[in-house]
């Protein structure tokens, strides 16, 4: 039988496979809920990798076109959902006092992975990812960068679950050592704010504190996830400039960024989030949405990692050995002493 190339075969053409990670996708926000602490998107991936492994019939080719749809066009639309969450407001008033910190470990982040990741042999990929979901959201900021520098499905994989590792270390250890610190509500939450990547564990480490770190510690997070802009520009810009050059290489003509269409620097998902975010600002969005959108945002976040584990395979993981964890541990630590020093340095701690 001839495969169905009218325009209604390749609108269907991706259902089976996307069903297929939406039904993951659910059962993993069920267990996200009923372990906060490690959360529906990292339960995504690890469940679409098992249900891949368990039954190989989900990774033949009529699957294949749904996990693809799942981790390109549903992950860049989680990315717009959740900037309806970013009150820019808020940015500017945290802003003030808490960008120093914000910038310089974000800048030990990217810096880090680039250097630490050259001396443990972790390149490519592997390493922006680590660094950036390091330095910025975790799963979100990971999500981001995928979708502009197009990575492997296995370096996804391993980014999202080192930063999950130490998601629920910092969780586990972040309050007693800021009771054994001293350190005030206010200033924990900025660290926790800082050095914790993913929002759920900001949440739960900053709330464990007491006092207003939690508060504080979310809008200093969402404050955070807004260094996603600069960076996904500057990777979109890098991998267009790589492509170009690619061609050129083929015969075609060299790299000039004039020439590049401004949808290949600026991705559409990146301009609506910022729309997102500007209508949330302006009071379009009514606050009572707000609950229903961030699930909508984190269930779109776990279906395309569920597509991404369901097209991966365990043995590219293992094939990448301990140096990728090795170093999201060490940025990890270099973050979090990074902030600590840096809230010393500005008399905020």
């Amino acid at each position: 039988m001839r495969p169905d190339t009218s325009w209604a075969g390749s609108l269907a053409r991706p259902v089976p496979g996307l069903a297929v990670a939406v039904v993951v996708a659910a059962v993993a926000t069920v267990a996200g809920r009923f372990v906060p602490l490690v959360g529906g998107p990292v339960f995504g991936i690890v469940l679409g990798a098992i249900a891949g492994a368990a039954v190989p019939a989900l990774r033949g080719p009529r699957w294949r076109a749904g996990y693809a749809v799942a981790a390109r066009p549903v992950l860049q639309s989680s990315i717009v959902v959740l900037g309806t969450g970013l009150s820019l407001r808020q940015v500017v008033v945290v802003g003030r006092s808490s960008l120093p910190v914000m910038l310089g470990t974000l800048a030990v982040a990217l810096g880090g992975a680039w250097l630490l990741g050259r001396l443990l042999g972790v390149r490519g990929d592997t390493r922006t990812l680590i660094g950036v979901g390091t330095g910025i959201c975790g799963a979100s900021a990971i999500a981001a960068t995928s979708a502009v520098i197009k990575p492997k499905q296995a370096e996804v994989a391993y980014a999202v679950g080192t930063i999950f590792t130490f998601n629920i270390a910092a969780v586990l250890l972040f309050p007693p050592l800021g009771h054994l610190l001293g350190m005030s509500p206010h200033s924990f939450g900025l660290w926790a704010g800082t050095a914790i990547n993913d929002t759920s564990s900001v949440v739960a480490a900053a709330f464990a504190y007491g006092g207003d770190a939690g508060s504080y510690g979310i809008v200093v997070k969402l404050t955070r996830t807004l260094m996603i802009i600069p960076v996904v520009l500057t990777l979109a810009l890098l991998a267009a400039r790589r492509e170009a050059n690619l061609a050129a290489a083929g015969g075609g003509a060299r790299f000039r960024l004039r020439d590049m269409p401004w949808r290949k620097i600026v991705p559409l998902f990146l301009i609506g989030f910022l729309a997102a975010a500007a209508l949330d600002t302006l009071g379009v969005i009514p606050a009572s949405w707000h609950p229903a959108l961030s699930a909508l945002g984190t269930f779109l976040i776990t279906t395309a990692l569920a597509g991404i584990g369901l097209s991966l395979r365990l043995a590219d993981v293992r094939a990448a050995g301990h140096r990728p964890l090795v170093l999201g541990a060490l940025l990890w630590l270099a973050v979090a002493a990074s902030s600590l020093g840096l809230q010393a340095l500005t008399g905020t701690l």
